[in-house]
């Protein structure tokens, strides 16, 4: 099967096959429809790498996530690449857990495979690594960790705007003994979330010392929601770095017996999916994965295809407030005073 039979099946010249497999906008609706119904019809699996190799193009973008494992990666990699087909492009997926050694093995796939250009969504892109795909003149673009230079655009979140509505609904709430549980200190998103906590509680008046460390999975968020339940001051209001920290805290919460929220609020951070179903449906800082999936393409597409230089975008999170957070619960109720051991008159 050959691009010559498929032509003839779409009464088209190959030229408009070829034009049609690459997602030309040269093509107008109908030949596209009818050329992919010949394709569709004779089996025709087009050679990606001829397809390189004669337009100078893969149409193959790159995208590297940090954490396959944590719901808000699957999210944004199925808006990135929702967003790819509809533009004729295919998405090769890195995954790359945090280890820096297999960072360079992701960044040589996407080299060998010529990609037209890399969604690099974490937080620990080696600056030599940076520099190997700006040799080959690939556009790259960073989420919050890059500088914005020919090839190169970078996302910025503003977390700290997304912390610090969470710190305002928890204190209008009536909240004063406010905890928070971190991320990794070797991520910058981490930190700045941390810092825009303590920020927020310092604006306020309040005392920030309540700060436990996680590791942005279900796990860590468990062992220090834990350890909050078990100071000498306990919480009545938990902050967290990210969703999967919020379910964690969530389950240790149930665990001892009290309730959220009646006895302790909770709010996580990104919204992801399962937040929603969680009992109760978290309270939590939207980080919307279609719009950084949007953007980051965008700046690829724009660079890769029309040489238009690189671009800085912002993402503003907005608070989504569900049933983890209520009021302030009342000094002394029967359940907190079980809780602890004490006695309930």
């Amino acid at each position: 099967m050959n691009i010559r039979e498929v032509a003839r099946l779409a009464r088209v010249s190959t030229a408009t096959v070829s034009r049609t497999i690459n997602g030309s906008d040269k093509v107008t609706p109908k030949t596209k429809e009818r050329v992919q119904r010949a394709i569709e019809e004779l089996k025709f699996y087009p050679n990606t790498w001829a397809r390189a190799l004669g337009s100078g193009r893969s149409s193959l973008y790159g995208l590297i996530i940090s954490d396959i494992t944590n719901p808000f990666f699957p999210e944004l990699v199925k808006s990135f690449e929702d967003i790819a087909v509809q533009h004729g492009q295919e998405v090769l997926i890195a995954n790359t857990n945090y280890d820096p050694a297999r960072m360079e093995v992701c960044v040589s796939r996407m080299l060998q495979r010529k990609v037209d250009g890399v969604a690099i969504m974490t937080s620990e892109m080696d600056e030599r690594l940076v520099m190997e795909f700006e040799s080959r003149r690939i556009p790259v673009v960073f989420l919050d960790t890059g500088t914005v230079r020919d090839l190169a655009s970078n996302i910025v979140v503003d977390y700290g705007a997304g912390v610090m509505a969470a710190v305002e609904h928890v204190t209008g709430l009536g909240h004063t003994e406010i905890a928070f549980i971190a991320g990794p200190g070797t991520l910058r998103s981490a930190r700045i979330r941390r810092e825009a906590f303590v920020e927020g509680m310092t604006r306020k008046g309040l005392d920030a010392g309540q700060i436990e460390q996680g590791n942005h999975q279900v796990s860590g968020g468990h062992e220090a929601m834990a350890r909050l339940l078990r100071a000498k001051r306990r919480p009545t209001a938990v902050l967290t770095s990210n969703d999967m920290t919020a379910i964690g805290a969530l389950g240790a919460i149930h665990e001892t017996g009290l309730r959220v929220p009646e006895d302790i609020s909770l709010a996580g951070f990104d919204d992801i999916a399962l937040s929603a179903f969680t009992q109760p449906a978290l309270t939590t800082v939207r980080l919307s994965r279609e719009e950084i999936a949007r953007m980051a393409f965008r700046a690829m597409y724009n660079t890769s295809r029309e040489g238009a230089a690189g671009r800085e975008f912002t993402v503003r999170p907005v608070l989504v407030v569900r049933q983890s957070t209520g009021p302030v619960p009342a000094k002394g109720t029967r359940r907190l005073r079980e809780a602890a051991g004490a006695p309930a008159h």
